[in-house]
């Protein structure tokens, strides 16, 4: 008794297709974790940021509180010397 072509190969094409899904199921999740943990890695560097300012900005600031600190201890010396 010949056997029809098309329903043989139906099971087949269904399991090609169901394999297939998996695999972009698969994928889709894989992509979403790598999204998850590189949000969680943004975050991070920006926590760490607010934590400690910018090394050049650090460096640039010292100098200048080390000025006014120097300005306001003159001024506090000027005042004493006109009261």
């Amino acid at each position: 008794m010949p056997t029809n072509n098309n329903e043989s190969s139906q099971p087949s094409r269904e399991l090609l297709i169901a394999k297939i899904a998996f695999l972009g199921a698969s994928v889709t999740l894989l992509g979403d974790g790598l999204s998850a943990l590189a949000a969680g890695l943004a975050l991070e560097s920006l926590e760490n940021e607010q934590r400690t300012p910018y090394p050049g900005v650090q460096a640039q600031v010292e100098p200048a509180q080390k000025q006014l600190d120097y300005l306001i201890n003159e001024l506090i010396q000027l005042r004493k010397r006109f009261r």
